[in-house]
């Protein structure tokens, strides 16, 4: 897998995460992963084989699709090649982007032609002709026109609701958001999930499990992969606000569909037979 990732254009700030290219061949057999919740939506400008996906929202076969916020684990598989742009969009972006709320994407996957943005449709073929160095700035460009004519706005509450949870990374009761925005919980609840997709309840549950994820598994700048053992899995329940181990492993395996151990040994094995993936998470 090659991938070249680009920061997105400031005035992209709070719709995008991140952008990350890829190029990557499945030669003999399909190349399976589990792509576990974490609190952004994908989209995928994919101009080659399509992905198989099976998640929360069933099954579906797609090259290029937005994925919603999710509160379970999807698995994805491919044979031939893959190759596009994934784009890690916030729910608020999202939003904003579409024109609808968020939690009409809530647990699915929907392709792009069904969006009802046809800038967002064209795209994949429009970079696929276009040079690499250029590709980013083109995504750039299309997500920033579709900003400038967006005529939605996330509720001020919300947006502070969500950089709250985001920030503390799910650690924040939704008695405390409430205060805050002068809601009661329950009209701040239902606003919530109309733009974010979940619940806060739900949203601090995915938050809180990417950042244990993120301690188990570190990303690509550093060599070390924790120690799965009962002892420094419980040190990540203590530091990411779990009870206890038991309750870490628990929701690992209602979010990402398997236990802290495995998921790490797929991290550095690579995704194991779809049927021992579907043990281990029994």
């Amino acid at each position: 897998m090659t991938s070249t990732g680009r920061r997105p254009h400031p005035a992209l700030a709070g719709v995008v995460r991140r952008y990350e290219p890829y190029d990557e061949v499945a030669t003999s057999a399909p190349l399976r992963r589990r792509e576990a919740p974490h609190g952004a939506c994908t989209l995928i400008l994919a101009w080659a084989d399509p992905l198989e996906l099976t998640g929360p929202g069933g099954r579906a076969r797609h090259a290029a699709f937005l994925a919603g916020m999710h509160d379970g684990a999807v698995v994805t598989a491919f044979a031939g090649r893959q190759q596009g742009v994934q784009v890690d969009l916030t729910p608020l972006g999202v939003l904003r982007l579409l024109d609808r709320p968020t939690s009409a994407l809530t647990n699915r996957i929907v392709p792009l032609d069904a969006l009802d943005q046809p800038a967002l449709a064209a795209l994949p073929e429009r970079l696929a002709d276009t040079p690499p160095t250029e590709r980013l700035a083109l995504v750039d460009t299309v997500l920033r026109e579709l900003i400038d004519r967006s005529r939605t706005r996330p509720d001020p509450a919300v947006t502070h609701a969500w950089a709250r949870l985001a920030g503390a990374r799910g650690r924040v009761a939704v008695a405390t958001l409430a205060h805050e925005t002068g809601w009661s919980r329950r009209h701040l609840s239902a606003r919530f999930r109309d733009q974010v997709g979940l619940t806060p309840t739900t949203a601090g549950r995915v938050l809180r499990f990417r950042e244990a994820a993120r301690l188990l598994v570190p990303g690509p700048a550093s060599a070390r992969v924790a120690d799965t053992s009962a002892d420094t899995i419980a040190d990540v329940a203590a530091r990411c606000g779990f009870a206890d181990h038991s309750h870490l492993v628990r929701e690992f395996r209602d979010l990402a569909g398997c236990t802290p151990s495995r998921y790490v040994q797929e991290w550095r094995a690579g995704f194991p037979d779809v049927q021992d993936a579907a043990r281990a998470g029994s």
